[in-house]
């Protein structure tokens, strides 16, 4: 039988249902993420930008850590696919580690980057994603998230001011 705090618990781990997607299911779920760094980005006044990435970033990582347990028994898996909280926790690392004032072009970047760099797992994210519980889940997406970063921050120095990177 399906409780509510199941309900609720799942709505939080799968990003408001986005992980229930039936395809790319990580991708899917990275999208609230979105939604919160451009809210931030273009109603906050920009020297609150930062602390409230940050302290974003902060909340989701608790809360992936904590409701991980629950997931896995849940579903009956380590770090069951559904699970995306993590994908969210990546993207808010990735845009707090890099955003410009370009925001449309840094969200669009920043989601792309981090992706692929969550799908291809350089070290240590493979090596990460083996540790326990919630920590595994959630850890090998930000050692992604500091790669994408830093190949952001890369781009962004390299286009030296094209229309096209942020």
């Amino acid at each position: 039988m399906t409780t509510w705090r199941d309900r609720i618990l799942a709505l939080t781990c799968t990003s408001l249902g986005f992980g229930f997607a039936p395809i790319a299911p990580g991708t899917a779920g990275t999208l609230p993420a979105v939604g919160v760094f451009l809210l931030i980005a273009l109603v906050a006044p920009p020297a609150l930008h930062t602390p409230l990435l940050a302290a974003a970033l902060l909340a989701t990582c608790a809360l992936s850590v904590a409701v991980a347990p629950w997931a896995e028994a849940h579903w009956k898996k380590k770090d069951p696919g559904f699970f995306t909280l993590d994908e969210v926790a990546g993207f808010l690392l990735t845009v707090t580690l890099f955003h410009t004032d370009q925001v449309y072009l840094t969200a669009a970047w920043a989601f792309l980057v981090t992706r692929l760099f969550d799908i291809i797992k350089l070290p240590p994210a493979r090596q990460a994603e083996k540790l326990p519980g919630g920590w595994g889940i959630l850890l090998d997406d930000l050692a992604a998230s500091v790669h994408a970063a830093i190949v952001l921050h890369a781009l962004h120095w390299l286009a030296g001011g094209a229309p096209w990177i942020p």
